[in-house]
């Protein structure tokens, strides 16, 4: 195989796990392409990474609540040469609120943001990967995935789709030299909460255990780089994902509905987050 500069491609990598995955991969070397919908916050962090770790980094602007902008992105790379040796699903959003209530049209955007967007940029990124017998794909999910989440319904329904497509795809070219590798993090110390008007949840209320971004993105680093199918980062997000497979899920979505609820029972906090951010 010809020696040529990896790189990876990270969504959402202006803050949170993606910032800390980028982080990871250019520890390692990997020139980087990041994308998010804020320029200046791109340019930033694109101006850190190189002074940082002395790596390529090609920040991208893009909507990824626009359909076509998986493909554009793919596109644009394809034109100026640049070869994605690893893939990081990252970009995720949520919102806060009985379903009842919640806007329809926020909602269709995450669920493009969440599915439609990771398997736009799979399907193109994998087909080149298996062409060529080599690469990574690093699928950012939730242990939400694994449980109902009543007050984040289409969230949750979300990461439970990208668990469920992320080990599909990975039987599927498992005699390729591909590793596929879904990260699964609980409650994380992100702006995902504030995105989502969640601040008022007794899941994220202050004083509420939040894990650390930089020791998830490592443990999803890890975890692809040996290859593993999926992992569940940190103990206690271990024990609840495994306590609910043995208790029936409609006492597990009612303890979870119970964690969720606003912490001084104000309903105003299950009502609709207008602002796109």
């Amino acid at each position: 195989m010809a020696n040529h500069p990896r790189a990876a491609l990270i969504t959402g990598a202006t803050s949170g796990i993606g910032r800390e995955l980028a982080n990871c991969f250019a520890q390692d070397h990997y020139n980087l392409v990041i994308v998010a919908r804020n320029q200046r916050e791109l340019e930033q962090t694109a101006s850190e990474l190189r002074h940082q770790y002395g790596v390529q980094v090609l920040p991208i602007a893009k909507d990824l609540f626009r359909p076509d902008a998986p493909f554009e992105i793919y596109d644009e790379l394809r034109d100026r040469g640049i070869r994605i040796d690893a893939l990081v699903n990252n970009a995720g959003q949520g919102q806060y609120g009985q379903f009842t209530t919640t806007d329809i049209n926020r909602e269709l955007d995450i669920i493009q943001l969440n599915i439609g967007a990771y398997v736009t940029f799979t399907k193109l990124f994998l087909q080149d990967m298996v062409a060529r017998n080599d690469g990574m794909i690093l699928q950012v999910s939730s242990i939400g995935g694994e449980l109902p989440g009543p007050l984040q319904a289409v969230y949750h329904g979300t990461k439970a789709f990208v668990t469920s497509f992320t080990e599909a795809i990975r039987e599927e070219v498992k005699d390729h030299n591909i590793k596929i590798t879904a990260l699964l993090p609980g409650v994380t110390d992100t702006d995902f909460f504030r995105k989502a008007d969640m601040e008022r949840s007794k899941l994220v209320a202050e004083g509420a255990s939040k894990a650390d971004p930089a020791k998830v993105a490592r443990d999803g680093y890890k975890a692809l780089l040996a290859g593993k199918d999926k992992v569940i980062s940190g103990f206690m997000n271990k024990v609840q994902v495994a306590v609910s497979n043995v208790v029936p899920d409609s006492m597990v979505a009612a303890n979870l509905h119970k964690m969720g609820e606003p912490v001084n029972g104000d309903e105003s906090a299950h009502q609709e987050y207008a602002s796109r951010r």
